[in-house]
């Protein structure tokens, strides 16, 4: 008998743990707009910030980069004396030293992603939205002796900074 009874008040939590997850549910979702309007707003603020703040002073590209063996020495003899004298570089070995709060952090963090982000150039243009060339995968090819990849996006991205401006010819 005692056994019927631990189980009925066993069930009544489980019972009522339903309707509580539904009314949890319905009173989070109104703050998915209000989240995805607050990460727009961000966004926006931040292209603008990074436009009057560089681009105006000539600033438009960001590097992160780190001190991998598969792409440090390919990075630093190769792609940076090829990029703008004004390009920031940010060195992802090196991070517990950046200011979490400086532009070049907050610009990475944001249009960098969570994925695929080292090594990786963000260009920046004004009245335009960033374009980010990713580098993980053509490294990782390239440490398989794949070079195919790198050179395509390499081009790609010299190509990119030449057609907009920011770069001289080759």
């Amino acid at each position: 008998m005692e056994s019927r009874e631990f189980t009925k008040c066993r069930a009544l939590p489980s019972i009522l743990s339903a309707p509580l997850i539904v009314a949890g549910i319905l009173l989070l979702l109104p703050l998915i707009p209000l989240l995805l309007a607050t990460y727009l707003l961000y966004a926006i603020v931040l292209q603008l910030v990074v436009w009057l703040c560089w681009c105006t002073r000539g600033i438009n590209v960001l590097l992160v980069y780190s001190d991998s063996p598969y792409w440090q020495e390919y990075i630093e003899t190769q792609l940076i004396p090829k990029l703008p004298p004004t390009t920031v570089v940010l060195n992802w070995s090196e991070r517990r030293k950046w200011k979490s709060l400086s532009l070049p952090v907050l610009a990475f963090r944001l249009f960098g992603g969570s994925r695929e982000f080292n090594p990786l150039v963000i260009v920046f243009r004004p009245f335009r939205w960033t374009r980010t060339f990713r580098f993980w995968k053509p490294f990782r090819d390239y440490k398989h002796g794949k070079t195919i990849n790198l050179e395509e996006l390499e081009s790609k991205l010299f190509q990119h900074l030449t057609h907009t401006g920011i770069a001289p010819a080759r």
